[in-house]
């Protein structure tokens, strides 16, 4: 990107006299004092002159594409044959704000895919959507109403400081079982969520006036519909500037505003409960206590992917009396409500932990059963038919934890008739329900907190724990573990020398051990399932303590959840619709269609494997939000997801019913209510003719070609969090609705985006709209950044001086095709004729090839580089390598042609302009077709990497020759004046011992696995060659061992010709070729290409003779020797 600043530093160096590579770190060292001074800051922090240079070329090359409706896409009359053809689509973009960079970093992905297919000649169709279904809209649309209501209008908010609260850090996922974290955990200052998340409380007024609203405008959007009013239009001009290739005619939003699309969704709906696959049952469910409604992923601001976590809740009776405290609950049953994973351990319990400071209470349960736990999870039993009043915890006495202390108990299946409360430091109360049970034979935790307990007297005199609590009960053996045996815990605290309940990091690894063990290997040794392995002794326990009354079922979010309303989620039983996802012959349909589609990582297969085989039931209704009423139960509406995932099918043919208006208000072609299920059955699957409809023929089939035409979809680009439910589900609902000729055939799922290696955050202002992009770098700089950010499924990154060195590198480029076109007269005209303009031609070839492949692939980082970076290289050397006689014509003009159309996919506002403006073609670049090429020569390519290689080590020896040998070995003698001959001497074939090396390993070469056969037996048949024969073998190995140890390792990186005996071209050919380039790299006079094989020819080296000696030449290694004429 500093080529022109390189040239202008070429007045102060005599280029005959350095290096290629010398002198571009000698012009590039110096361009960066350019870059330092005032030149530089000229052209970047207080000149906008070269992004203004491009908004402008932008801002008509958009008119040009709108004029020629360019990016319209129309069914062809005859289905499309292979490559003909492309459909892509991407996850549309939720409403409720500014379309931001991560957003244009995954739709990227898309645009240059379509583009590349766009430009080799496919009629592409990439449409794009808005969603406004669900909560987000209406959540935010009443917090306004909520603030106005609470601090007038316009809101007078109080001021909110940041504050320190202590968080314990978080545990692997899974690690703290039934509500126990570590003791002795380390804690850390952290701000409280809110303001953790926005630096201070941000509240939804205040994130309006971010938009550079108005107190007038703002109070609009107080009423949901205004939303979708005001953010899709001001979405799609930012996308228009971003240069997107989308048919605009087939936009629409969604919910029940637009009639054509809810009508489409309806039949979906009725399709999937047709075949089956919608039921109503009651189902635990992530759950809005606040919007009184389950909270799907989409409505969440913070626990996307959280599912509900199943305990059983061992109901631990208190033996009465009670003390003074619990007076209020005689006469009622009261239970310590413990929450486990492992039901199969109860067995074995030795007491209870509780947390001493923690915060309880007894709640009421029903007329005659209390619980005493956390008021989380009261809650969230309350929103689960465990409580007297129904969703609403009521609570007869609150108590600490040190009030617990002590209680006697009645555990089920426990072979104490009585254990007791003890205090646990480590116990969490927001998981579980603040209850732990204690077993000390399996839990590392138990016994290490067990032990505690009685090893330390003055432990137990602080809480007031009484010996007889805690010295009687032993551990009771319940499990054998085949490695650990009887009493696992306690032996492998004794193996791994664990001394204390606060040795984490030892604690963390021996549950992992033994948990993992026991249940999968271990056997019952306790109990009436005694000799039954765990995992099928577990359910049939648990079954039992839920039959007996002994327990019952609890969940809660297996992690924090809030809603986008503000409260925290809790899980509920409720009654509504579900998705029968998962269902087994639904599942194989789904894993059969995964199976068949292009996922471009294998990585992206695994998560799509992983999903679904956890994948269950998914609640497809809500009773608050916008969005499509469930057409045969209309107090429910259709939550975000489940509309979301056949709607591709709908762009085929949006644009023939809305008419092009995208909230479908243009009704003048079709009526909503003409779009009767037999409609869609006959454009969707075709179905019947629709004989009852009053729509005409013509439109009928032209919306049935339409889609026969561009389905199915061939890519689907979405980030990687998408995977785990709206992805998936669009392959259940393709299976379940769609012929098998119309399921997906390709999702590429991408990781999020950082800004400059940091976490893209409004609150530390490292945050991007598409807006602000565009207006800071240009569209086409944004969008070579964006590219050149990472494609893999790991979180990518936007540099701003990516951005910012692209805005240099094009205006640049701009500035160069200017000034060659304008001295064409002066340029070699004619065929290719000499070497470099053929290494020139073939880089053009080879980039044209590579960037085919990688664009195809969607490895776009890479099509950059290969179809910009390298083939820029590729001219500056060429630029070089010409030297007196010039650069040719012909080949100039292609290379221009081809770079063009190869960076038209991620840079097309500056590819149609110099298409259309310098290089005068017709037409528009984005639809040129691919660059023709000839296949390229790889021998030519390896050849001059040869020649160059040489250039360099042939410098670095001239300076060593002229300075003398500093190691002492046989050399040439100082050579005092500056060399101006070089005898450079060619080997080009192996002979003699390492001729016989090479044909060894060729030999034992698997090609197959790309293996060698053992060193052993490589030394073995080296042995028995001639050479092995020919003298001592230990010295003849002491000189062969380090060629074959080299060349073997060759082979790993560059492949298996490493072990040719000579290379694919003539050496002395190629260097004979390119001497005039030679002598003016390293600033000769004369260089002559002699045969190391030639006597006479070594014999002219004289008194340099052992510099060949002590540096032979072999093939690819020539040997120079130096010298000074008079």
């Amino acid at each position: 990107m500093w080529f022109d600043l390189i040239l202008s530093c070429l007045g102060a160096l005599c280029i005959d006299q350095i290096s290629w590579v010398e002198f571009l770190i000698t012009a590039l060292n110096c361009s960066f004092c350019v870059v330092a001074g005032k030149d530089m800051s000229e052209e970047t922090g207080k000149s906008f002159a070269r992004r203004d240079r491009l908004l402008e070329i932008e801002s008509q090359v958009q008119k040009w594409w709108s004029e020629g409706d360019v990016f319209r896409a129309d069914a062809k009359d005859s289905p499309p044959k292979a490559g003909e053809k492309f459909y892509g689509n991407f996850p549309f973009p939720y409403m409720n704000g500014h379309l931001h960079l991560g957003h244009v970093f995954s739709l990227s992905k898309l645009e240059f895919a379509a583009a590349y297919h766009r430009l080799r000649g496919a009629n592409v169709l990439l449409p794009f959507g808005f969603h406004c279904t669900g909560m987000p809209i209406k959540a935010s649309a009443d917090k306004l109403d909520r603030e106005i209501e609470k601090f007038g209008y316009p809101p007078a908010f109080p001021v909110v400081k940041d504050e320190e609260v202590a968080v314990p850090e978080a545990k692997p996922e899974g690690e703290n079982e039934g509500g126990q974290n570590q003791a002795g955990g380390k804690f850390k200052g952290k701000k409280s969520k809110t303001v953790a998340k926005t630096g201070v409380v941000k509240y939804q007024w205040e994130i309006m006036q971010s938009y550079g609203l108005t107190d007038e405008e703002i109070a609009k959007f107080t009423n949901s519909y205004h939303w979708l009013t005001f953010f899709p239009p001001l979405a799609i001009d930012d996308l228009k500037a971003f240069g997107l290739g989308c048919d605009w005619r087939r936009t629409f939003i969604t919910t029940d505003i637009n009639p054509y699309f809810d009508s489409f969704v309806r039949w979906q709906m009725r399709k999937l409960k047709e075949r089956g696959k919608i039921v109503k049952d009651l189902r635990y469910t992530i759950y809005s206590p606040l919007d009184g409604q389950p909270c799907a992923d989409h409505d969440r601001a913070s626990g996307e992917g959280v599912i509900p976590q199943e305990y059983t809740l061992i109901k631990m009776e208190v033996v009465s009396p009670f003390p003074p405290k619990m007076s209020v609950l005689e006469g009622k049953k009261v239970y310590l409500a413990a929450a486990t994973l492992r039901p199969e351990t109860m067995y074995g319990q030795t007491n209870c932990w509780v947390l001493p400071d923690g915060k309880y209470g007894a709640y009421e349960i029903n007329d005659t059963d209390v619980f005493i736990l956390t008021e989380r999870a009261a809650l969230n039993l309350a929103y689960q038919k465990l409580s007297r009043v129904p969703e609403k915890p009521t609570s007869l006495v609150e108590l600490t934890g040190q009030d617990l202390i002590g209680l006697p108990l009645r555990s089920p299946l426990a072979y104490n008739d009585v254990i007791y409360t003890l205090p646990m430091l480590s116990v969490l109360t927001d998981k579980g329900t603040g209850i732990v049970t204690s077993v000390p034979s399996d839990s590392p935790d138990d016994y290490m907190a067990l032990h505690d307990l009685k090893a330390k007297p003055a432990f137990r005199a602080k809480y007031g724990v009484k010996d007889e609590w805690v010295v009687p009960f032993e551990i009771i053996p319940i499990i054998h573990h085949p490695d650990f045996g009887d009493k696992s815990a306690e032996k492998i605290c004794i193996e791994k020398k664990i001394k204390s309940q606060n040795e984490r990091e030892k604690l963390d690894e021996a549950k992992k051990i033994i948990y993992k063990g026991g249940f999968y290997e271990g056997t019952m040794i306790a109990g009436e399932y005694a000799g039954m392995k765990v995992q099928e002794a577990k359910s049939l326990i648990r079954a039992k303590l839920l039959e007996l009354g002994q327990a019952v079922v609890y969940s809660e979010p297996e992690k924090k959840v809030m809603s986008r309303s503000g409260d925290e989620c809790v899980v509920a039983l409720t009654d509504q619709w579900y998705i029968t996802y998962g269902e087994e012959e639904w599942k194989k349909a789904a894993e059969e269609c995964l199976a068949g589609m292009n996922l471009y990582s294998e990585e992206a297969r695994h998560a799509f494997e992983h999903t679904l085989s956890w994948l269950t039931q998914w609640a497809c209704s809500r009773n608050f939000g916008l969005g499509t009423r469930i057409p045969w139960d209309e107090d429910f509406l259709v939550e975000s997801l489940s509309d979301s995932t056949l709607y591709m099918a709908y762009y085929t043919v949006a644009h023939i019913l809305q008419g092009g208006d995208m909230y479908g208000g243009n009704r003048s072609l079709v009526k909503p209510e003409q779009l009767t299920d037999e409609v869609w059955d006959f454009v969707f699957l075709s179905g019947p003719y629709p004989k009852s409809s009053d729509l005409s023929s013509a439109l009928l089939n032209k919306m049935k070609q339409e889609f026969e035409y561009w389905y199915p979809f061939d890519l689907r680009v979405s980030g990687k969090d998408l995977i785990q439910n709206h992805l998936t589900f669009c392959i259940y609902n393709h299976t379940a609705i769609m012929p098998k000729h119309h399921w997906p055939k390709g999702f590429r799922c991408n990781g999020h985006i950082m800004l400059n290696a940091e976490k893209m955050s409004k609150s530390t202002g490292n945050f991007r709209t598409v807006r602000e992009a565009i207006e800071e770098f240009s569209a086409d700089a944004t969008r070579f950044s964006l590219a050149d950010a990472g494609d893999g499924m790991d979180d990518a990154n936007f540099v701003f001086e990516t951005a910012n060195a692209a805005i240099l590198r094009l205006t640049k480029e701009i500035a160069w095709m200017e000034e060659v076109i304008a001295a064409e007269s002066s340029l070699r005209s004619g065929l290719p004729a000499v070497y470099a303009d053929h290494v020139f031609a073939n880089e053009i070839n080879i980039a044209a090839q590579v960037t085919d492949k990688n664009y195809n692939e969607c490895l776009f980082r890479e099509a950059l580089k290969t179809g910009f970076y390298d083939l820029q290289a590729a001219r500056d050397e060429y630029r070089l390598s010409c030297g007196a006689g010039g650069m040719n014509r012909d080949l100039l003009w292609r290379f221009m042609d081809v770079q063009t159309r190869l960076i038209a996919p991620i840079c097309p506002h500056y590819a149609e302009y110099v298409w259309k403006e310098l290089l005068k073609k017709d037409g528009y670049v984005v639809k040129a077709g691919w660059p023709k090429a000839d296949a390229p020569d790889l021998t030519l390519k390896k050849a001059n990497k040869y020649l160059q290689d040489s250039i360099v080590s042939m410098r670095k020896l001239m300076q060593k020759q002229a300075s003398g040998s500093k190691k002492g070995k046989a050399s040439a003698p100082a050579v005092q004046n500056k060399p101006t001959v070089c005898l450079l001497f060619v080997n080009e074939q192996y002979d003699g011992w390492k001729e016989e090396c090479l044909n060894i390993l060729q030999r034992k070469y698997d090609a197959a696995t790309g293996n060698f056969a053992p060193d052993q037996e490589i030394l073995a048949e080296l042995q028995k060659s001639e050479v092995g024969q020919s003298g001592n073998f230990k010295q003849i190995q002491k000189l062969c061992m380090p060629f074959l140890r080299f060349k073997k390792d060759e082979v790993k990186a560059v492949g298996v010709h490493a072990l040719d005996l000579k290379l694919p071209f003539g050496e002395i050919e190629v260097l004979r070729e390119n001497l005039e380039l030679i002598q003016r790299q390293l600033g000769l006079e004369r260089v002559e290409v002699l045969s190391a094989a030639d006597a006479d020819a070594v014999a002219r080296a004289g008194n340099h003779a052992a510099v060949l000696k002590s540096n032979p030449p072999s093939p690819g290694v020539p040997t120079s020797v130096f010298l000074s004429e008079e």
